[in-house]
């Protein structure tokens, strides 16, 4: 996408914070920030959370016991995120085997996979592995809650945590994530800092699962993305949806083919400008509301495309990945397994934003043409 478009798409999705007349307020929260509390129902029961309110129309929750991910999203009224008739749970080892991961999956705007394994269960390099990896039921430590400070001239919010990965012998690898957002914007911008601390190299495979529901997800809603390669999986449902000739952007209602385990997912890789920034996104004409995901193809070299039209299970997602979701015995025989050594660094950076501005809704389904 263009440097223009992208600037006139965030000054158009941003309400300038200078517009909060700090005279008219005492206590911030009035206006947008962060709020702490604890999950005292179910499953999800003492769980921690923070309510991030930006002032602009976006709302999201971050759950810190399920590695700083984002199950909550709205927009005005709006909810923007799929969730999962469990919801949330409290985090465990317990769910690290085989298909296992999918009974404490949450849904939500964003659950991240990784750090060791990506894809489906098996094993490689005589490791057991589980679907999608350990980082989703892993429980972050808080560094920092900032909340912004409209009268200092400080509009920035931001929460920073650390979530450890592995055992005595190695793995050893750390995350320290930043989820930062400004007051009166409607974007959530994310850092994710990994560090192998051990002394031996590691398989490293990370993937942000940034899965939409209704009402941002409805029959003709558009899933926009420029990507002249497409890969689907194996599986029929893949093959079927993304053949030529299917116009697997445009969403359909809910299906029947689709109940139970009946998936289609494909591998794309989007166009980037010189520096590697690229945009994948969704869009509802009859909302006029759109959701952009910001990224780098330098740091995540493919973004998967998984559709689920179920009845009640109604959900698509895009995620960038720096692997596929084949599985790593997959990636490594196909010479496409990152690593981490040891003392090693690698940061993700990448932004999500909502919008409800018409040229920069126009601006993203022409990524389409």
């Amino acid at each position: 996408m263009a440097k223009s478009a992208r600037r006139s798409r965030r000054a158009a999705s941003a309400v300038n914070a200078d517009a909060f007349e700090t005279t008219k307020f005492i206590h911030t929260a009035q206006v947008g920030g962060i709020e702490s509390y604890l999950l005292d129902a179910g499953p999800a029961r003492g769980v921690r959370a923070l309510c991030v309110n930006t002032g602009g129309g976006l709302r999201y929750r971050v759950l810190a016991d399920r590695g700083l991910d984002i199950d909550h999203a709205f927009f005005n009224q709006h909810s923007l995120s799929f969730l999962t008739h469990k919801g949330v749970t409290a985090p465990t080892r317990g769910l690290d085997r085989g298909m296992d991961w999918l009974r404490s999956f949450p849904g939500g705007l964003l659950t991240s996979c990784g750090p060791f394994n990506i894809g489906g269960p098996g094993e490689d390099d005589g490791e057991v592995l589980g679907l999608h990896g350990p980082h989703s039921n892993s429980a972050a430590s808080i560094e920092s809650v900032i909340q912004p400070d409209p009268r200092a001239g400080n509009p920035r919010m931001s929460i920073t945590g650390t979530i450890r990965y592995g055992a005595f012998y190695n793995p050893c690898v750390e995350l320290r994530r930043t989820i930062a957002s400004t007051l009166g914007s409607n974007t959530i911008e994310i850092s994710d800092e990994f560090q192998n601390l051990g002394n031996l190299r590691v398989p490293h495979a990370w993937l942000l699962h940034i899965n939409f529901g209704y009402p941002l997800l409805d029959a003709g809603a558009e899933l926009c993305f420029d990507s002249p390669r497409l890969e689907p999986t194996d599986a029929p449902e893949s093959v079927e949806r993304f053949k030529k000739g299917v116009n697997f952007k445009l969403m359909p209602g809910p299906q029947e083919s689709h109940r139970g385990p009946n998936s289609a997912v494909a591998h794309l890789y989007p166009r980037a400008e010189r520096s590697g920034q690229t945009t994948v996104a969704i869009v509802n004409r009859r909302l006029g509301l759109a959701l952009s995901i910001n990224y780098n193809v330098k740091e995540f070299p493919r973004c998967a495309n998984w559709q689920h039209f179920g009845p009640h299970e109604y959900v698509a997602a895009l995620e960038p990945a720096n692997g596929s979701v084949i599985g790593r015995w997959a990636d490594r025989a196909a010479g496409i397994l990152d690593h981490l050594e040891p003392g090693g660094r690698k940061t993700y950076r990448y932004r999500i934003e909502v919008t409800q501005s018409q040229s920069a809704v126009q601006s993203l389904l022409r990524l389409n043409r």
